[in-house]
């Protein structure tokens, strides 16, 4: 099935940055960062303010952990349990999810935004167990901000050639998109040291 991004990101505009990433972070498996790295190349074409794009990214991250977080500590164990298995999710990730979480607390609200599957769960857990609410409100503002900042900017330089950020998320899907912004990201800030010196 082809999907137009160029046709969405025209249509929807700078809510479509923060729209995905929102849904994510809420405890839903879509793919906020496929959209964000679509909506940030589409304002490489002059179209939109990237950093109005990444501004609203970083807004939906957040508004969408915090409403994950809700759902995980009014919910319980039994909500998250319910909802994975409503999505047909292998219940040893969500135990494999729970023990790291334990284990790395805020450090997996902070990192978590970069890894595809736990940012999804983070705020759930965190939620569920009862994580006191500022420091999560920190990691997860810190990361992100962090997040849209790395797939935004990712996203804007792939922009240059929007018909390659098309077959990209076709074909590769959002791990390998993810894996190829950040090391678009680690290539550009390379050049950039090295110029320097």
């Amino acid at each position: 099935m082809h999907v137009d991004l160029q046709a969405i990101a025209d249509a929807i505009g700078y809510p479509a940055a923060g729209l995905g990433i929102l849904i994510e972070s809420s405890g839903i498996p879509f793919p906020g960062e496929t959209t964000l790295l679509a909506v940030a190349a589409y304002a490489a074409q002059g179209r939109l303010d990237i950093r109005v794009v990444i501004l609203v990214a970083a807004l939906g991250a957040l508004l969408g952990a915090n409403i994950g977080y809700a759902a995980g500590y009014f919910g319980g164990r039994p909500f998250v349990e319910r909802l994975s298995r409503t999505l047909h999710l292998n219940p040893g990730h969500m135990a494999r999810s729970e023990m790291f979480f334990a284990r790395y607390g805020g450090v997996t609200i902070l990192a978590g935004r970069f890894v595809l599957g736990l940012r999804t769960w983070a705020s759930l857990m965190a939620g569920m167990s009862r994580m006191p609410l500022w420091p999560f409100e920190l990691f997860s503002a810190l990361g992100g901000t962090a997040w849209a900042v790395v797939i935004g900017v990712a996203g804007f330089y792939l922009g240059a050639n929007w018909p390659l950020v098309e077959r990209l998320v076709q074909e590769v899907g959002v791990g390998g998109l993810a894996v190829a912004a950040v090391v678009i990201v680690a290539l550009l800030v390379i050049r950039r040291r090295a110029a320097r010196t």
